[in-house]
């Protein structure tokens, strides 16, 4: 006796597969069951369920219709051919021409077998129109309402039920099914339909089918195909058997005549496209009555030739009218074609009308032999429109089309040898495109590796990678996954199941994360579908202006919100058909609306179910835009600027290029695109772009755009970017080392140069940078007690190498990079990682990271002492601080003494010459050195000389030079003359450096000249002076009213004993008290501020002297170079004064003795004056004779002569010369004119003469004009000084008047000895 369950498992054949199934599982979990009472009641149950599913089977069973065949169909002929195949084999190929019948007449074959009753016969068209009508068109032959027996499923519409037998749908909702159905378990049958398109869902069913059948033996499968290469799919299906049913076709003439024929030498070479279609069409006007069907590629082409057409047409007899016809034609313009017509037609189309639609009564077709085929740019990464030649499969078709009425004619605008060159047929889709969709939905169902599916025909490898490249990008699949089962990311799970475009969906679930969901979604579904804008050919304009009120100028994609918004208010305002003229007459396609709103409703409800929220008030446009952008990253483009730099992605935006119309976009991976001329941002292109799509036509054209910002880009590409870092280096601010990283996506710099921590990129050198930058060179804010104590250690050290100007005495910084290395872990890459791990390491050894002094120093570093470089220099009571500077060819390189301005008066440069100890060899062995040759062989070799001079010598007692000059003619008995040292030979750093600072340290000048030094800071310091010594400074005095005035004034300030020098200066009107650097200073004001103070209150003489003048006297007066009598007068009373002074013992002190020096001079002031006046009157004369003498001589020749007499007599007699002259000197002066006098006698006797002795007194002027630039200022004015001057003028005696007589004897070598002196 058998079992229950026995019973059960044999009732299952007889079940709908779907039911035999989910029953055979329960089954086998019952007899798992060891309770015997629970076994028996789950068996009852499973029984009641198998009746119910005998019920659902009988109920099918009774439901299958009559079964009648149109007998003037060609496969009503074929019926019992393919009846008897599919029963006897589980795949037919059934090869038919349209028209043939086979669409409808399959399904009712199928049912007449039997199929439909276990499972549904499931029916695929490629299109969604198609699934309509061929299902419609079956339940009307079968007498049944459509949606019970047969039934059908498109996207957004289900009129089917589980009673339906026969279920017409598109191949995308089969493919949808296959998800929540893995083994099609509802189907027995399974009709794939036009296969010959070889869709991507086609071949993607066909390769599924082929991998369920063995799991699915009771599975019928019936492929049906044009009549092109139906073998490739019997092979597929191993050798599955054929049956071919034929059309109703009519023999087609073909006539092939090329737009230009290099065989023809009657043929009109610039013959172009147009003119032959034009050519064929007045062709073919000569033929029997019919219709045109013209094949182009694309909208422009169609447009350009029905504007020539209509015109040429326009002068002929008769009716004819030229319609277009292509997909984005509204559904109107495209149902005009299949209106009836009077006269001919001539109908424009692209391939659209080669297998989708039928169009009536075509009797001839011309064929240009190209169409725009789809096709994907392994390099751009894009797909392209290119226009191509067809196949002769393809070419075949276009030309079948005029064969279904009667009798045709094919007129083919190409060579007959380059139609049998051309490819047998057309690259099925998924040769030719981007394989993501499809890739991801297998990924999903868990279909393995797509190399290894069984497809038709092999996708391209390249293909294969752009789509997996593709799913990368937008983060659905992870391809360093080695398992396939686990490669899909869950952000690609929920990918897979949004009905839409993988990039598409990834907008959606990224608006998620920033809240505009409501906004993506209607993007989404408007990108999905085609433009419900409406653009007729001959209303363009129109067309535009109404669409232009949506647009935005930085956005296409907000244009499509704007349209959405406009559309939901009109609907609401207005009824059903008043919506639709709306439509009509504002361009807008009322059912690519309606598909609109279906698709984005559809899209809701799945977006809801993966947990996605709507939002509720609007999102900002950029939130938008960063959605849309998650799915577009390898569709951006930055401007291609001439000079475009690394600096694309960051900077200033005032100083980028603006940009100019017609420019470029570099994108991924090197493309080079440019907005299309109908988005809104062409007129004015942003720096940063994204674009919906990149299609190749006449160029790459980036199709809906928008501005984006740079900054968006890299946080939805962190997986796909690339970074490079380059300089890496430490940084005190940061405390790190950091790097300048450049991140570019697919080629596109999106960060041009940007600081980063280099930490986490590289820890070794990060670490290793660190402790050289930080630690070893001590660039680094820290508050580490080791730390400071270390660096101050090393400065020691180092200041000890400056003195010593040696580099080998502290040890070099790998020993102590060694030092750190050792004791710092590897984990420790910057100052934040070490402040972490210090704390806690220096609680068990706090003395780790300190350095002892003894490490620090070479063993090879002996023989230096700090002795020998002291740190202050001794003068007198002066402590002037030294510093040491080794770095040659710095400008204070060597030994720099700090001198505070307020004592740079009382610094003399005595002693200065010897150096410091330390350097002291050094300087005596170069100073050797820099004797001449002769001289410098007698102290070879120099080191040893200069040690031993040195011995022999008490440093600083006496001038250097004086020493060694001694010393060194003491050791070998050769002299050494002054002149012989040439101190320019001394390296720079052993000349002693003086600077002069504030007290603040500020450096007010510093040089190794100390005297020019203070010729050039003497304004400083004088100012300096008088602010110490405020108080004893007095000014607008005209008496004596200051006590007694103080030889010296010293006090105390910042440290330092200020020492100045007061004296009275003369300051025209009145007299006030100064204080003065030197006593030179001191004393030359103190003379002229005493006699300025006794002439302001001594009665002038003037008046008397001038009253006493004689005729002549005045005359010779009145040729003075002071521009006036009194001018003159006012200069003989300075000398008259002078000489007083003088002869009374210079000026006085205090109160008392300046009254008596007062008393003196006012006494004998006019007698005095009166003496000079009358000395002056001489020499005036004498002058102007000798400028009388100059005047009168005209010789070219002596031009040179008579301008240096000139010059000598301007010299001596010039405003202020009596004064300056002094008393004691006029009598010599008068002398001086008459031996220029006497020069100018001899001139013209002997001018070459002349010259030689001018160059001889002009040489000795010129070593006293350098004599005097090296002075001080205050000492140009000694007598020592001036004495030298009048020497020189009695040289000039001794020269050109010798027979006047010199007051003592002179010579050029007397002269160079006296300013030798100086």
């Amino acid at each position: 006796m058998r079992s229950p369950l026995a019973d059960l498992r044999a009732r299952l054949p007889e079940l709908m597969p779907r039911d035999r199934s989910r029953l055979r599982r329960r089954i086998d979990g019952i007899e798992k069951i060891k309770d015997a009472g629970r076994r028996a009641k789950a068996a009852e149950e499973i029984a009641a369920e198998v009746g119910a599913a005998e019920r659902r089977v009988g109920r099918r069973r009774a439901a299958v219709p009559a079964i009648t065949y149109p007998p003037e169909l060609p496969v009503s002929q074929k019926k019992d051919d393919i009846l008897e195949t599919v029963r006897d084999n589980q795949v037919v190929i059934v090869a038919g021409e349209t028209g043939s019948g086979k669409t409808t007449q399959i399904p009712k074959i199928c049912l007449e077998l039997g199929r439909g009753v276990l499972g549904s016969i499931g029916h695929t068209q490629p299109r969604r129109l198609a699934a309509r009508t061929v299902a419609d068109r079956i339940a009307e032959e079968l007498g049944t309402d459509l949606g019970e027996t047969v039934g059908y499923k498109v996207r957004f519409t289900d009129r089917s039920s589980d009673d339906t037998l026969v279920k017409l749908m598109t191949d995308g909702i089969l493919l949808a099914e296959i998800q929540t159905d893995r083994l099609l378990r509802q189907y027995d049958t399974l009709i794939i339909d036009e296969a010959h398109e070889r869709s991507l869902n086609i071949d993607f069913l066909l390769g599924y089918i082929r991998e369920i059948l063995p799991k699915r033996p009771d599975l019928k499968v019936i492929i049906t195909s044009a009549t092109i290469d139906p073998e490739r799919f019997s092979r597929h299906f191993g050798d599955a058997p054929i049956v071919e049913v034929s059309g109703r076709t009519y023999p087609v003439e073909v006539r092939y005549r090329p737009v230009t024929d290099p065989d023809d030498p009657s043929a009109d070479p610039d013959r172009d496209q147009i003119q032959a279609i034009i050519d064929a069409v007045d062709e073919l006007g000569r033929e029997a009555p019919g219709d045109v069907l013209v094949f182009l590629s694309g909208e422009r082409e169609i447009r350009d030739t029905a504007e020539a057409l209509t015109k040429h047409l326009a002068k002929q007899r008769g009716t004819s009218e030229v319609l277009p016809l292509y997909a984005r034609l509204s559904a109107a313009e495209q149902h005009r074609v299949f209106q009836p017509h009077r006269g001919r037609r001539v109908v424009l189309s692209t391939n659209v009308a080669e297998t989708s639609l039928t169009v009536p009564g075509i009797k001839y077709v011309v064929d240009p032999g190209t169409a725009r085929v789809s096709r994907y740019s392994h390099r751009l990464k894009v797909q392209r429109l290119p226009i191509e030649p067809v196949s002769q499969a393809s070419a075949n078709q276009r030309k079948g089309r005029c064969g279904r009425v009667s009798e045709g004619v094919c007129i083919r605008l190409y060579s007959e040898e380059d139609f049998e060159s051309r490819p047998e047929f057309t690259d099925p889709e998924i040769l030719r495109t981007n394989l993501a969709s499809v890739i991801l939905q297998m990924t999903a169902l868990g279909l393995g590796d797509i190399a290894a599916f069984p497809f038709v025909e092999p996708p391209d490898r390249r293909n294969v990678k752009a789509g997996v490249d593709l799913l990368h990008e937008l983060g659905a699949i992870d391809p360093a996954e080695k398992d396939p089962r686990k490669r899909l990311t869950p952000l690609g799970r929920r990918l897979a199941q949004l009905p839409v475009d993988p990039r598409l969906a990834r907008m959606v679930l990224e608006a998620d994360r920033n809240g505009c969901v409501r906004e993506v979604l209607v993007i989404a579904a408007a990108l999905s579908i085609q433009d419900p804008r409406e653009r007729p050919a001959e209303q363009q304009q129109a067309a535009d202006e109404r669409h232009r009120r949506f647009a935005d100028p930085t956005s296409d994609f907000l244009a499509y919100l704007n349209l959405w918004n406009y559309l939901r208010e009109q609907q609401k305002e207005l009824s059903g058909s008043a919506f639709r003229r709306m439509c009509k007459n504002e361009f807008l396609h009322f059912l690519r609306i309606r598909e609109w709103q279906d698709l984005h409703g559809q899209l809701k409800q799945v977006a809801k179910s993966l947990g996605v929220t709507l939002n509720d008030a609007g999102a900002a446009p950029d939130r938008v835009h960063v959605s849309l952008l998650s799915g577009l990253l390898s569709h951006i483009g930055l401007m291609d600027t001439p000079g475009r730099s690394e600096n694309a992605g960051r900077g200033d935006p005032s100083k980028r290029e603006k940009p100019r119309r017609g420019h470029e976009y570099v994108g991924a991976r090197g493309a080079k695109f440019a907005v299309f001329p109908g988005s809104a941002l062409f007129r004015k292109p942003p720096r940063w772009v994204m674009s919906a799509e990149l299609v190749e036509t006449s160029r790459l054209w980036g199709r809906i755009n928008a501005k984006i910002e740079p900054e968006w880009i890299e946080p939805l590409a962190g997986h796909l970017v690339k970074r490079n870092y380059s300089e890496p280096h430490w940084s005190k601010k940061q405390a790190a080392v950091m790097a300048h990283e450049k991140v570019t996506l697919y080629g596109v710099p999106i960060v041009a140069d940007r600081r980063v921590n280099y930490g986490s990129i590289d820890p070794a050198l990060s670490r290793e940078l660190f402790i050289r930058h930080a630690l070893v060179e001590g660039d680094w804010e820290t508050h580490h007690r080791f730390f400071h104590d270390n660096r101050a250690l090393l400065e020691e050290v180092e200041e000890l190498e400056h003195r010593a100007r040696r580099r080998d005495i502290l040890v070099d910084d790998e020993t102590l990079f060694d030092f750190y290395d050792a004791r710092i872990p590897a984990d420790v890459v910057s100052g934040r990682h070490f402040d972490s791990w210090w704390k806690r390491a220096r609680r068990d050894d706090p003395d780790l990271l300190g350095f002892e002094k003894s490490m620090l120093i070479n063993d090879t570093a002996g023989g230096v002492s700090e002795a020998d470089y002291p740190d202050v220099w001794k003068q007198g009571p002066l402590r002037l601080r030294l510093t040491y500077q080794f770095e040659p060819g710095a400008d204070a390189d060597g030994v720099t003494v700090h001198i505070p301005v307020q004592v740079l008066n009382q610094v003399r440069a005595d002693g200065f010459e010897w150096q410091v100890p330390g350097l002291r060899t050094e300087l005596v062995t170069e100073l050797i050195r820099s004797l001449p040759k002769q001289l410098r062989v007698n102290f070879v070799p120099a080191p040893d000389y200069a040690r031993k001079a040195l011995d022999r010598v008490a440093p600083r007692s006496e001038p250097l030079l004086d020493a060694l000059e001694r010393e060194l003619t003491a050791m070998t008995s050769v002299p050494v003359a002054r002149e012989a040292w040439d101190r320019s030979r001394l390296p720079a750093h052993l000349r002693i450096t003086f600077r002069v600072v504030d007290d603040r340290k500020r450096t007010l000048g510093e040089g190794t000249d100390l005297d020019e030094l203070k010729r050039r800071l003497a304004g400083k310091v004088r100012g300096t002076l008088s602010k110490a010594a405020s108080t004893v400074e007095r000014t607008g005095l005209t008496g004596w009213t200051i006590g007694e005035l103080p030889r010296t004034y010293e006090r105390n300030q910042a440290g330092y004993d200020v020492k100045a020098y007061p004296a009275l200066t003369d300051e025209g009107d009145t007299v006030a008290v100064r204080m003065y650097e030197t006593e030179a200073e001191q004393r030359r004001a103190m003379w002229r501020g005493t006699r300025r103070l006794v002439l302001l209150n001594a009665p002038s003489p003037v008046k008397q002297i001038q009253g006493r003048l004689t005729n002549q006297g005045k005359l010779a007066l009145s040729h003075n170079p002071h521009g006036s009598i009194t001018a003159l007068f006012d200069d003989c009373v300075t000398a008259a004064a002078d000489r007083l002074i003088a002869d009374a013992g210079g000026p006085a002190w205090d109160e008392a003795g300046f009254t008596a020096l007062y008393d003196r001079v006012r006494a004998d002031l006019h007698d005095a004056t009166a003496q000079i006046v009358a000395q002056v009157e001489r020499v005036l004369a004498e002058a102007h004779e000798v400028d009388r003498r100059i005047r009168a001589t005209k010789s070219i020749t002596l031009v040179p002569a008579l301008a240096d007499a000139r010059g000598h007599l301007e010299s001596l007699v010039r405003p202020g010369f009596v004064t300056a002259t002094g008393a004691a000197r006029l009598p010599d002066l008068a002398r001086y004119l008459r031996a220029l006098r006497a020069r100018l006698d001899k001139l013209p006797e002997n001018p070459n003469r002349d010259r030689l002795l001018a160059g001889q007194v002009e040489a000795l002027k010129e070593e006293y004009r350098r004599t005097l630039q090296k002075l001080q200022p205050a000492r140009r004015e000694d007598e020592p000084v001036r004495h030298v001057r009048w020497m020189i003028e009695e040289f000039r005696v001794s020269l050109f008047a010798q027979q006047l007589g010199t007051r003592y004897p002179v010579s050029d070598k007397r002269i160079r000895k006296a300013m030798a002196q100086l």
